[in-house]
Order: structure tokens, then sequence, then C-alpha cells
């Protein structure tokens, strides 16, 4: 189970990631983040939120994964 969630992670973070540096190279190319209300900034806050919260559940998902007994 937690190997999926850390997949998941992965792919949010690796979004994230890719959103914020691609926003800092074009500012006006705000990609999925093209609904977030607040110009450039809302949207790199928003890009930098899916990191934060990939990073995070990554790590937990990393953790708990080396708890589980191998079958």
């Amino acid at each position: 189970m937690w190997t999926g969630v850390l997949v998941a992670a992965m792919v949010v973070l690796a979004i994230g990631g890719q959103g914020a540096i691609r926003l800092l190279i074009d500012h006006d190319n705000r990609g999925l983040m093209n609904w977030v209300p607040g110009g450039f900034t809302g949207a790199l806050l928003a890009d930098l939120a899916l990191v934060a919260i990939g990073l995070a559940a990554g790590a937990v998902a990393g953790a708990r994964r080396r708890e589980e007994p191998s079958e």
C-alpha cells in the first residue's frame, strides 16, 4: 500500500517542481496553475505547495514502507 502512496507522492513532487521551474523561467506560462488567482505569486506558491505536499507524503510513505514486513 505504501508503495502506491510513494509513487503518487513522487508524481505530485515532480509536477510541482516542474511547474515552479517553468514559471521561474517564463513568468507568463502558469501551466496547470492557470486557474489559481494571484498571478505569478499565486501560481508559484501553489506549485511550491505541491512540492511540499509531495515531499512530506513521500517521506511518510518511505518511512512506513520500510516498516512493512516483506512478503
